[in-house]
């Protein structure tokens, strides 16, 4: 009994972190954050400005093109999921491409 109850806990807890909004989840990469001139924030709003839709996942990432340093938002739009990057250093767009069947 007491295993099931550890168990009810974790799934409610589980449930209980998917259903916070994404700025009050850490995301992936934020340890690079203090290398960034442009903050998770302002690159939310540029991403979503560029393309409308619901964010699923976000992270700050060491990638080729631009400073090499950028956040990339996964964006439900339209029954589709594309893959938008922010320049961490500029705030530039760098990319704005549907998601394939293997995302990376």
């Amino acid at each position: 009994m007491k295993r099931f109850g550890v168990i009810a806990f974790g799934l409610t807890l589980v449930g209980f972190m998917s259903a916070l909004p994404n700025h009050l989840v850490a995301y992936t990469g934020e340890k690079l954050a203090k290398g960034a001139k442009v903050s998770i924030e302002q690159a939310r709003a540029i991403a979503l400005q560029t393309r409308a839709g619901a964010i699923t996942d976000e992270e700050l990432e060491r990638e080729k093109g631009g400073s090499g340093l950028r956040y990339s938002f996964d964006i439900k739009s339209g029954g589709a999921v594309y893959e938008v990057g922010v320049d961490a250093q500029t705030g530039k767009v760098l990319e704005n491409k549907k998601e394939g069947s293997h995302p990376d």
